[in-house]
Formats: C-alpha cells, structure tokens, sequence
C-alpha cells in the first residue's frame, strides 16, 4: 500500500485534487454575493419538487450500489474517483446568468461518465448538487431532485449510452470523449427546460411553448459553454491517459495518447 502511495502518478493525482479544491474555494470567497444557479430553492410548485425527488431516489440508490462495488473491488480508484467528482463540483459552480430562476453553466459530468459510467455520476453530481445549495446558496434542497436529475441523471445517461457506448471503439477517442462531454451538458439543459416548462407552461402555447421559450434563451449561453466543456474534457482525458494508463486500464480504457 506505502508504494503505491509514494507513486509519482498518485501524488500527481492528489496534487490535481488539492488544486481543484483550491480553485473552488477561491472562486467562492471572491464572490460575496453569489447569483442563483441551477433550479433555485423554493423555484419549482412543491408538487414538482417532491415529483423529481421521487424521480431522482431510484437512480441515486442505482449509483450508491455501483460506487460502493467499485470501491470494495477496486480502492486504489478513490483518488482518481475524487478527481472526476472534484471536477463536476467545479465546473457547475462557474456561472453565466441566463433565465430568471436559473443560470448556465458546465457540468462536468462529461468526465465521470466516461471514466465510471453514468450511475456513479449520479452519485457525484448530486453530492455536487447538495454541497453548493449548502454552502454557495446555488440551487436548493427543496429543487435537489430536479436539478440532480437534469444534471447528475439525465445528462449522463443520454451521452453515455447514445455518445460514449456506441462510439468509444467506432471513431477516434478524442471525438468521443468531446461529444460525450458536451452532450451531456446540453441534455441537461434540454432537460431543465422540460422540468420548467412543465411546471410553468405558457398560458395561451402551453407546455410547447414554454419550453421553447426556456430551451431557447438557455441556447445563447449554452451551446458554447458545451463546446468548450467538451475541449477541455478532451485536455484532461489525454492528460489522465499519459498520466494514469494502469487505473485506467483497470477500467476497460486504453491508456496512451488519444
């Protein structure tokens, strides 16, 4: 165990931990009055905030079964399994105000769901989710159901099983890991738009309409903000590729240059 520890990879690893830690807590003191992000508490009609939590219980318990799996099986993966949930917990607190109620920004999850599949994110995303609505007032307890599944749940699974499944081993690696990332950040963003749109449709062009309108003032913001996400989750999984081939490899990933 002490040789692993003294493995210049891991302390690398732990190094780029420290430094996002670092990061976020940086940013957090220098912003003294933070702007709301993601579903703000109290936002979503109550009925709504209980309907995504129930959604939400289901995949968290999901993802509660895998991590600890991983994890009995395969310890020495905590390191890089804090870094990719360090990385979502950093990416999803910078912000660009886009829609009362509501704010765009990366997710982060790109990562994760290509190194852990998407039910460990849901678990990485959420502790995400709850860390910022504690202690950044970002989002809220009362909305954690709906914003987990927007980001944590249903961006995920999207790019993992119609990106990442299908084209990991059919298209170069950097192409898949860049479609993965930014899809999971613009199907997050489809997804929080169908959660409002639902709770609050337009009164003459309903839920249609609605939707639309969210999707689209989202879009300004987001479609760049998913191509850039989408660049760097492609610089950090080549990093992690010449840095970390073997806990990679132990999980079904080619290590080397992308």
């Amino acid at each position: 165990m002490m040789k692993r520890l003294q493995n210049p990879k891991r302390i690398l690893f732990l190094a780029l931990a420290l430094m996002v830690l670092g990061a976020q807590s940086a940013w957090a003191n220098s912003n003294a009055a933070p702007k709301p992000m993601h579903i703000m508490e109290g936002y979503l009609p109550l009925p709504w905030a209980i309907f995504w939590w129930l959604v939400a219980i289901p995949f968290w318990v999901i993802g509660f079964l895998q991590i600890r799996k991983l994890l009995r099986e395969k310890p020495e993966q905590r390191l890089l399994l804090g870094l990719a949930g360090g990385f979502v917990f950093v990416l999803s607190a910078l912000k660009l105000p886009s829609v009362t109620g509501s704010s765009s920004h990366p997710t982060g999850t790109g990562l994760g769901t290509i190194l852990y599949g998407p039910f460990v994110v849901t678990i990485l995303g959420t502790i995400a989710l709850i860390f910022q609505a504690l202690l950044l007032a970002h989002g809220g307890i009362s909305t954690l159901g709906a914003n987990a599944f927007s980001m944590a749940i249903g961006g995920p699974l999207f790019a993992y099983y119609l990106v990442w499944k299908p084209l990991r081993h059919r298209t170069p690696t950097w192409l898949a890991v860049f479609l993965t990332a930014a899809l999971a950040d613009l199907m997050t963003y489809v997804i929080t738009s169908t959660e409002l749109a639902l709770a609050f449709p337009d009164p003459q062009s309903g839920f249609l309409g609605s939707f639309l309108t969210f999707a689209g003032v989202f879009a300004v913001t987001q479609v760049p903000l998913a191509i850039a996400e989408g660049i760097l989750i492609v610089l950090v999984f080549q990093a992690l590729q010449n840095t970390a081939p073997e806990e990679l490899a132990e999980l079904g990933i080619e290590g080397g240059a992308a």
